[in-house]
This record gives C-alpha cells, structure tokens and sequence, in this order.
C-alpha cells in the first residue's frame, strides 16, 4: 500500500483549509474516502467483481462517530484511537495487516473528515478485506486492502419513546465457531438475521442469547440491564462484542454515579423483572428498552437512568466534560 502522502503535510486546526464552511448538501459519489493509501473521491474508488471479502465476508470493520457542537463550530471525533485498536485486534484474529498504526489512522480520519468538510454529525467506517481477486475459501496467502468512507449520519435508531424488543430465535454465534470479539464481517450475517426478524414483527429490535441460553447482546448493541441501582451487563467471555460505548457506560456508571457495575451471566427471565433495561453501541449511542416480548420493561418508558446516562453521554461526545475530554479529538 502506497505511504500516506499526509503524514508530511499535517493540516492544523485554523490551517490552510480553514474554518469549517456551511456543508452542501452530501454528494456520496463527490465524497472523499481514504482508499489505497490516498484521499481519492467515492467514485474514483472501485472494488473488483472478484474481491474476496465480497464473496466470503473476509473483512473486518469499525463503526465511529463524529459530533458536531454548534456552538463552539467544532466536530469532535469520539474514542477514535480506542477504535483503531480494536481494527487491529480484529485484523490480526484474521490474519490481516493493517498498514498504519492506530494513532496514524485517527490523523488520516481527521484530515479526511477536515477535506469532506462536515458541519453535522458524522459516521466513520474503516475496512481492512482480503483484497484478492480469487475463488477460494481461506484467509492466508491472500492480499489485504483497507479504506475509510465517511457520511453525515443521524440516529440509527428511533430513540425517542424507548425500543421495544424480542429475544431473537437466532442464536448468538460461539467463539469457537466466529470470534464474537471482532467485528467481522461475515458474522454479521447473525446479527442481520435477529434484526430482521425484529422488524418483521413490528419491533425495533432484537436481544440475542447465547448458545447456553444467557443473554448476550443485542443485534448491533451491548446490554445492560439494571436493578436496585446496580449496573448489570454479560462479561466479555459472554460471546459479546468488547464494546466501547459499554466502557465508556461502565466508566460512568462507576465512577460519576458512584454505583456497584456487575459483569455476569444473565438470565432470560431477568429482562422481564428488571428496573431497566438499555442498550448501547456506536450506532445506537444510549438507548432505553421499554418493552421485551410484549412485557413491559420497569414503568413502560424510558427509565430514570437511562435518561441520565443520555444526557451525559450527549454532553461527552460533543466536548463538553472536561474529564472526558481527551476521548474527544477536535476535526477543525
């Protein structure tokens, strides 16, 4: 992969691009993204018909986001180092490479998101695949590719009366059968299977069991679930994505509410009695459950905590915490 001309030509904030303009409305196909080892436009970047990672799920991923705090005109990428470390756990679990190093991937994102000049919040995807185009089921002696695309991006989810929610049918893949850990491509194909079903029934989303029937998570989400000011989610080795919007919940929950954070097994039938129940994730951000196989969940509405741990996480993301801080990388 070709060296990353920016590495000598490092853009500061009030640099030559200067302050943010007003964005136009976002033109995917004009859109800068970081492929092959430079900053070329969405349609000059084109995978072959033959790629590997589009027949056999061979790529692993990211999901970060950017917010935009009006007013201070800043957008602050969130946690983005925290990410970029976990593409490289994933990559190596595949035997993939990734060419720069996590601190060098959130310089590449900030210039790419400073040249696509957005003024809203922002969703970041980085990608390494086996970029080879070969017929063959394997992971070695294959090439790897990696790209960054960037888009203005809003909720995921509709949050605002809380998610109503099924135990999934589909079970949560085992370890030992696709690493969990990772965000692998392929095995997103578990989670697209519990989420349509979801929808399917009319319901927002969907709650994922293990194979030993214990909770896992949700079809793109971590879980807590909280009862008598006890914070309550499934431990790593859970077959659960090692999430970090959970760390961060988890670093509230213990250190700014002061109250007890317990990774354990959790019964099915323990949803159901809870006081609340929340699910979180990058794409999902905080997000109340309100209904469980049409039982309701503590009053039926979004609960007390939830609603805390919103607002703070709101207030994070956008700079405005002086403790959090450092998680929050200025773009301009």
């Amino acid at each position: 992969m070709a060296a990353y001309q920016a590495r000598q030509m490092v853009i500061e904030p009030g640099g030559s691009l200067g302050p943010p303009p007003v964005s136009p409305t976002f033109d995917q196909e004009q859109a800068w993204v970081f492929f092959a080892g430079e900053q070329r436009r969405y349609c000059d970047s084109r995978l072959g018909l033959m790629t590997h990672a589009l027949h056999y799920g061979t790529a692993c991923f990211e999901g970060i986001r950017a917010y935009w705090n009006e007013g201070r005109e800043q957008l602050y990428l969130f946690r983005a180092l925290e990410h970029f470390q976990r593409l490289h756990q994933s990559a190596s679990i595949l035997t993939m490479k990734v060419d720069y190093s996590p601190e060098e991937l959130v310089e590449i994102t900030i210039q790419l998101l400073r040249r696509n000049q957005f003024r809203s919040d922002t969703y970041v995807r980085p990608l390494v695949y086996k970029s080879s185009e070969e017929i063959g089921v394997r992971l070695h002696s294959l090439a790897d590719g990696f790209f960054i695309y960037a888009q203005p991006y809003g909720e995921y989810l509709d949050r605002s009366k809380g998610l109503r929610c099924m135990v999934s049918s589909w079970r949560r893949i085992d370890d030992n059968a696709a690493p969990a850990r990772a965000k692998i491509s392929g095995t997103y194909i578990n989670s697209a299977l519990a989420k349509s079903e979801a929808a399917q029934n009319g319901l927002d989303e969907a709650i994922v069991l293990g194979q030993d029937g214990h909770v896992c998570e949700g079809s793109a989400e971590n879980l807590f679930l909280i009862r008598k000011g006890t914070l309550i989610t499934p431990a790593v080795s859970d077959n659960i994505l090692e999430g970090i919007t959970r760390a961060t919940l988890m670093q509230f929950w213990s250190e700014d509410l002061g109250l007890p954070v317990v990774e354990r097994p959790i019964d099915r039938t323990e949803l159901y009695v809870a006081d609340e129940v929340i699910l979180c994730g990058t794409g999902a951000q905080i997000s109340a459950v309100v209904e469980i196989d049409h039982r309701p969940i503590g009053g039926g509405k979004p609960g007390p905590f939830a609603k805390q741990l919103d607002e703070m996480y709101g207030r994070l993301v956008r700079g405005e915490i002086e403790k959090y801080r450092e998680w929050c990388a200025p773009v301009y």
